[in-house]
């Protein structure tokens, strides 16, 4: 059983984000900002593979016009990514963005910061503080001798306070690295500082293989200690790919229960029949199921029954065939060609 930290909960669009409401999974966009329409198709792609937050970069006025069209095509709450030109926030909350990504360090004045302070408490949009290793103060690294945990944390801190001076608390922090000790380290000193929800994230991860396996470390081991709120697998490649790793890392972690969970051996000599492949066609046929089951997909009979027993269904290979098993008691033999034919009936009567 993990026990989140406990956070504040705020609000973007319909979506709760703290620790009194599920850890949602999201995503970017990474069409050109001026591209209207692939910036919408990409959104629903997203949202259809289940993205429950998505954001897209907002460099000029120009792309505030994608924004909206973007808001407009979805029903998931859509996040504005601002940098420097504060309007250009004040913009996006007049077009109906559910929550900004901002530092407000970095847009200049105090009378600026207030302006999108206020702007966003009137129409009940958290921002999102998003401090990573390239966007770190000189006096900061000064401090601390260059992107270490402590400055990373004390960078986030201090543009919290920025907005705390004018009264706006409806903050989600992000510190990210793409060192995972770094980060890992980071996070776990920002969960004692503050009461405010965090969004998990390992930044220029990598690949779709490298970036998979850094942030399910990453994420993965920050989850089980109870610390996060929403997460972004980030890589270099079709956003989409970042939905189900996310989801993937919720299930590992155990957090996603409303799904099968499927056990598989490695295979050795014994084997006689292609798990491998087995196995992927399982996975593949399980992944709109919504049962909270155990399927396990074995190698042999002669320890298949027996490793997998907790399993509420599974298969395990023979010779040329296969024996389908429940709770670790065999139900029936089957030839090889009607395993996973026979496996599926099992499941729909669970």
């Amino acid at each position: 059983m993990i026990n989140r930290r406990k956070t504040r909960t705020v609000r973007a669009g319909n979506t709760q984000i703290g620790s009194g409401s599920k850890i949602t999974v999201q995503s970017m966009l990474n069409v050109p900002a001026e591209n209207v329409e692939g910036n919408v198709k990409q959104a629903l792609e997203l949202e259809k593979a289940g993205c429950e937050i998505v954001r897209l970069t907002v460099p000029n006025k120009e792309a505030v016009k994608t924004l909206y069209a973007v808001k407009n095509a979805v029903s998931i709450p859509v996040v504005a990514d601002i940098h420097f030109d504060y309007r250009c926030a004040l913009e996006s909350v007049e077009a109906g963005v559910d929550k900004i990504r901002i530092n407000p360090g970095n847009i200049g004045s105090d009378d600026r910061i207030k302006a999108v302070a206020d702007a966003c408490r009137l129409h009940n949009i958290p921002i999102r503080i998003g401090v990573n290793s390239g966007s770190l103060e000189k006096d900061i690294l000064a401090k601390h001798g260059g992107v270490t945990p402590q400055a990373l944390c004390e960078s986030a801190l201090r543009h919290a306070s920025l907005l705390e001076k004018f009264d706006f608390y409806d903050i989600v922090i992000s510190i990210k690295s793409s060192s995972v000790q770094t980060m890992t380290a980071a996070y776990r000193l920002i969960a004692d500082e503050c009461d405010y929800p965090l969004h998990l994230g390992v930044t220029e991860a990598g690949t779709r293989r490298m970036g998979m396996i850094k942030s399910a470390v990453g994420i993965g081991s920050l989850l089980l200690d109870g610390i996060g709120d929403t997460i972004r697998v980030s890589l270099t490649a079709d956003p989409v790919e970042e939905i189900s790793a996310g989801f993937d890392i919720l299930k590992a972690a155990g957090i996603k229960t409303d799904c099968p969970r499927i056990v598989s051996c490695p295979t050795c000599g014994r084997t006689k029949i292609d798990l491998i492949g087995l196995a992927e066609r399982v996975e593949k046929e399980l992944g709109a199921v919504k049962k909270p089951i155990t399927v396990a997909v074995m190698g042999c009979a002669v320890n298949g029954p027996g490793e997998a027993k907790e399993a509420d269904i599974g298969v395990a290979g023979g010779d040329g065939c296969g024996i389908i098993f429940k709770h670790g008691e065999i139900l029936r033999k089957v030839s090889e060609e009607k395993i996973l034919e026979e496996l599926l009936k099992e499941i729909e009567t669970l």
